[in-house]
């Protein structure tokens, strides 16, 4: 695979950055919005579930913060990977590259905007009290978890939506669905364990738990926490390219 991506780099660069800037072509803020968007849905939040959700959760605005760019970067990653190979059809079908690369360049253009939210995230983080630990750098682990988890379902997903066109409609329900799942907006502790437990077959709720665990109460995740984010991790990937193999040359008939 790396020898393709270097035959084909150049190719992958033009995407990303044709995938980024198409993203805020024509806004007057451009690139902002990567910033101001997640801060706007974050006051809003704020305000409508403080009341509700916020009873007895220290630094709110930090544990919803943190759920709020985990989970838009999934949603936001995986829905437009799922629809990548149909949006570009037109070039699949004319040139030979590796297909999986269309996918790979919506990943990493929606990685930009959540590197960019998460700074805003710290910035945030500090103004609300929280006191940052060696251990921040832990959340590498879970950013790069949360990246191959976002490519192998998008690459799932793009491979179902070329001959399911429907998947698309479903799927932005599914997520919907998914958010009020993931605790995004509330703490899990009054919850039976047993319910507890049921939230860590949930992917997204992982990779929520390990951001706060790391910035709001500074204490790294057990080594079966680590363990079952890789295995999830593994499952999707390895999900993604046995769809690619076994589809790759149906999907020109379907574009």
């Amino acid at each position: 695979m790396l020898k393709r991506y270097k035959k084909y780099s150049f190719l992958f660069q033009e995407l990303v950055h044709r995938d980024f800037t198409k993203k805020y072509k024509r806004t007057a803020l451009g690139i902002g919005w990567s910033v101001l968007s997640p801060l706007l849905q974050l006051l809003v939040m704020k305000i409508m579930l403080t009341k509700f959700f916020a009873t007895g959760i220290e630094h709110y605005t930090t544990f919803l913060f943190a759920g709020n760019i985990v989970f838009n970067y999934y949603n936001e990653s995986t829905s437009s990977g799922m629809t990548a190979l149909a949006e570009n059809s037109a070039i699949i079908s004319k040139v030979n590259v590796p297909k999986y690369m269309f996918v790979f360049s919506k990943n990493i253009s929606s990685l930009i905007s959540f590197l960019l939210t998460v700074v805003v995230f710290f910035v945030l983080a500090a103004l609300d009290g929280i006191e940052f630990t060696w251990k921040i750098t832990m959340l590498i682990f879970p950013i790069v978890c949360l990246v191959l988890f976002n490519i192998g379902l998008g690459l799932v997903l793009s491979a179902c939506y070329t001959f399911f066109r429907d998947l698309q409609y479903l799927y932005s329900i599914f997520t919907f669905l998914l958010m009020y799942m993931s605790a995004v907006f509330y703490d899990i502790s009054a919850y039976s364990d047993f319910a507890q437990k049921l939230f860590l077959l949930n992917p997204i709720y992982l990779f929520i738990r390990y951001f706060r665990k790391i910035v709001m109460e500074q204490t790294i995740p057990t080594i079966w926490f680590h363990l079952l984010m890789i295995l999830d991790v593994c499952i999707v990937m390895i999900g993604g390219f046995y769809m690619y193999k076994k589809y790759n040359h149906d999907f020109l008939y379907y574009f």
